[in-house]
């Protein structure tokens, strides 16, 4: 399992403290690398839903940057991602909302 997230990111400690019985590969976007293929497969899965709006990075972009090429956009300003994006045995999932939650508690511990 690839947990792409931030470190300072509430969601994503509530989602790391939930996983910790877990084999997971906690990768912060800040510092690692999003492979291309997984930005991709998470666009064409979340759509527009994948860029976080609500950031601060977003806020601070102007609207020509904005209007860019979403791939792009993630690629060159990782935070933009909404999070955490995780990546289990070819699916994926998107935040950390109780239906996402549930389903990561019904995992059998690794």
């Amino acid at each position: 399992m690839q947990f792409y997230g931030l470190k300072a990111c509430d969601s994503c400690r509530k989602a790391r403290k939930a996983l910790q019985n877990q084999q997971v590969e906690y990768i912060d976007v800040r510092e690692g690398h999003v492979p291309d293929a997984v930005l991709q497969a998470a666009l064409e899965k979340f759509g527009d839903a994948l860029l976080n709006r609500a950031s601060t990075t977003w806020r601070g972009l102007d609207e020509v940057t904005r209007a860019g090429n979403p791939l792009a956009l993630l690629k060159a300003h990782p935070t933009l991602m909404k999070r955490p994006l995780i990546v289990r045995d070819g699916g994926m999932t998107l935040g950390w909302k109780p239906d996402v939650a549930a389903y990561y508690a019904a995992l059998p511990e690794a």
